[in-house]
Formats: structure tokens, C-alpha cells, sequence
């Protein structure tokens, strides 16, 4: 039987087949992807988000349904924008594994949670091109520069490539620029003789313009490699004004990640339009799911 002849034989029995369970007759397409057997603004992605074509797949005899990564596109370029973030003190270890396990499917750029979690994130993304962030000082900030310095070392010991820390913000409010400088100071160094990024959250809902750009200066002389908005725990997150304020201060070539209330992919669009190069989010899925849309 010639390969013509087995696809009309094919065609035949899915024809008969398809009359018998009274359904209508089928018509080349891609997967789900048939034009009369979608439903209204159908994305073509059935198995994600229809319930309803699912069941009736599932009622039709099949055991199983395909969900490829082929029928659901998520930018990469977004996805790689993200810090996949979870740092809320009651996050168990199942959350931090499903966190990893989202951040290896998504690709996201890295998964930051606290220190505490360092050794099993490093162990759970473990040949991934995923990142291994966590934060120092936090959320407050006003721990001793040594305790900065030595949480660091013990971060990057145990894995860590980036370092999120939060500046003393109470001394830079008291004007001691040179304390601030100092503390952003030993942290970088203790991250860079690793090989590892220093960000340096300036928390911004509590200063005013003048005192974020103060910041974002001493940030920069200090040799750090990003300069970032928020912690999240502070009175509100990232604005668009707060990230366009920090890329002019510290230029181009220097790294601004926006945190804190970034739930949509419009929130990210408009942090990336001021001039952010790195997002921090807990709903980072969300975002990248919307890009399939």
C-alpha cells in the first residue's frame, strides 16, 4: 500500500468514525487548531484554557491531553526579564519547589527568595540557566554593615549568584552619605570576589526625589551592578517616575530592576518603557502566560 493510499485509508476510518459519533467531519489543521471545531476567540490553546474542550475531548474516548510548549508561546524576552521572587516568611518548602520548578519551565532570569532557602534553590536549579538570588539586610535594612558582609559570604557560599541588599535608610536620611557608601561598599565587595551581581535596594517609598538620587549615586561609586526600587514591604512598590528617575541618575550601563506591585504584563511593559532591565515580581507566571495570549 503506497503512502497515498494509507493517508485516504486514515482519512476513511476517521471519516466513519467521526459520522458515527455524530460530529462534524474534521478539516486539516495543527492540533487543536481546527477552524470549525473552536469556539468563539478560541487562542488555540485548549488543553491551558478551555475546560470545556477538554472534557469533550476526554467524553470522545481519549486518556490524555496534550499540552505542548509548541501551542503555549511565552516570550522569552520577557520571561527573561524576571527575578521569579518569594519572600514572604511563611513561604513551606513545597512553595520554594514549585517556585524553582515555574522558574526552570518559564526560564525565568533567577528565583530570589530569602537565605534561608539559598542551599536548596542552588541544589533545585542545578544545571539550569536560571539564577540564584537572595536578599541581604532585609527588609529593613539597618543591620550592621558587618552582618551585611557576612550574610553575604555565607550567600555566596552556599550558592547564591545575586545579591539583593537594602541600604541603611535611615543613615542615608541622616545624611551620612559616607556610611551608606560604605555599607553598599563591603557588600559588593564580598559579592564581586565570588563572581556574583550586587542590586541595591534603595526602597523608595521613603525618600523623596532627591534622596533616591542620592542613592542611586552612592550605589554607583560603591561598584554595584543594579540599583532597585523596593522590597515590597514598604507602603507601595516600583513606580514609573521612581525607575525613569534611577536609569538617569545612573546611566546606561548600569542594571535598574523594579519591584514590588508588578502583577501584569502591562505593569512590566511600562517599568521596562521607563528604563528598568530587571523585574521583580511574585506573579511572575501571570505575566509570561499573558504573552500567549
Amino acid at each position: 500500500m503506497s503512502p497515498a493510499e494509507l493517508e485516504q485509508l486514515v482519512s476513511q476510518i476517521g471519516d466513519e468514525i467521526l459520522a458515527r459519533l455524530k460530529m462534524p467531519k474534521a478539516v486539516r489543521g495543527e492540533g487543536l487548531n481546527i477552524p470549525d471545531l473552536v469556539c468563539p476567540d478560541c487562542v488555540g490553546r485548549c488543553p491551558q484554557t478551555c475546560a470545556k474542550k477538554t472534557n469533550e475531548i476526554l467524553a470522545a474516548g481519549a486518556d490524555r491531553v496534550s499540552a505542548s510548549s509548541r501551542l503555549t508561546r511565552i516570550d522569552p524576552q520577557i520571561a527573561s526579564l524576571i527575578d521569579h521572587t518569594l519572600l514572604k516568611p511563611d513561604a513551606t518548602e513545597a512553595d520554594i519547589v514549585k517556585l524553582c520548578r515555574e522558574a526552570r519551565q518559564y526560564e525565568f532570569a533567577s528565583v530570589c527568595v530569602n537565605p534561608y532557602w539559598v542551599p536548596k534553590v542552588a541544589a533545585l536549579l542545578a544545571g539550569s540557566k536560571v539564577l540564584v538570588c537572595t536578599v541581604v539586610g532585609f527588609p529593613l535594612g539597618a543591620t550592621s554593615t558587618e552582618i551585611k558582609r557576612q550574610e553575604t559570604e555565607l550567600a555566596v557560599r552556599s550558592g547564591a549568584h545575586e545579591i539583593d541588599m537594602v541600604i541603611n535608610v535611615g543613615a542615608l536620611r541622616s545624611g551620612d552619605n559616607d556610611r551608606v557608601k560604605q555599607d553598599i561598599a563591603a557588600v559588593v565587595q564580598a559579592a564581586h570576589a565570588a563572581g556574583a551581581t550586587v542590586k541595591v535596594i534603595i526602597e523608595t517609598a521613603l525618600l523623596d526625589d532627591n534622596q533616591k538620587a542620592l542613592a542611586c549615586t552612592l550605589s554607583k561609586l560603591a561598584g554595584a551592578d543594579f540599583v532597585k526600587t523596593s522590597t515590597g514591604f514598604a507602603a507601595h512598590g516600583a513606580t514609573a517616575h521612581d525607575v525613569a528617575l534611577m536609569r538617569l541618575v545612573v546611566g546606561p550601563d548600569m542594571g535598574v530592576k523594579a519591584s514590588g506591585g508588578i502583577r501584569t504584563l502591562d505593569d512590566l511593559k511600562q517599568m521596562a518603557a521607563a528604563g528598568a532591565t530587571r523585574i521583580g515580581a511574585s506573579a511572575s507566571v501571570k505575566i509570561v502566560e499573558a504573552t500567549a495570549s
